[in-house]
């Protein structure tokens, strides 16, 4: 494999997982916060106020695990080596 195609791949392969676990991470913290003030607010909603925000969490983490695909694709299963 061509050494600059292996760095290159290394290198995208670390910005895919960073930046795939920004957003996500940001959102996560936003919608906790929100939650707590919806339940300090009204704690008789607290079941399905803790539903949706684990939906939510699943939906949000979905995110980060695409951005460890594509960074294990680079890695393992590099289409530009070749």
């Amino acid at each position: 494999m061509n050494p600059i195609v292996a760095a290159a791949s290394v290198i995208a392969a670390g910005l895919a997982v960073g930046l795939a676990a920004i957003g996500p991470g940001m959102g996560q913290g936003t919608a906790a916060g929100y939650a707590v003030e919806g339940i300090a607010r009204q704690p008789e909603a607290e079941g399905k106020i803790r539903g949706a925000l684990l939906l939510s969490f699943a939906f949000m983490e979905s995110l980060t695990i695409y951005g460890l695909v594509v960074a294990l694709a680079l890695l393992f299963a590099n289409p530009f080596a070749g």
